[in-house]
């Protein structure tokens, strides 16, 4: 996962769009999770969104890893 992407003559490191990615799976986690009423027996959301957005962020650099190398 070494190296950068171009985005209109923008480099920017393949972490930055991947963190994104996550984020915006988080937000979508967090209202699922938020309409279900699961939030109710989290004992502290906060730390485990941050424990969701580093398990998001991990499969998703994973993911591109294996489409990009073709191995795991």
């Amino acid at each position: 996962m070494i190296g950068e992407l171009s985005f209109y003559g923008l480099y920017m490191p393949w972490l930055m769009p991947l963190a994104l990615g996550a984020l915006a799976a988080l937000w979508g986690l967090r209202r699922l999770l938020a309409a279900t009423g699961l939030y109710r027996h989290i004992w502290h959301p906060a730390l485990f969104d941050v424990a969701l957005y580093v398990l998001l962020l991990h499969g998703l650099s994973r993911a591109t890893y294996f489409l990009q190398t073709g191995s795991p």
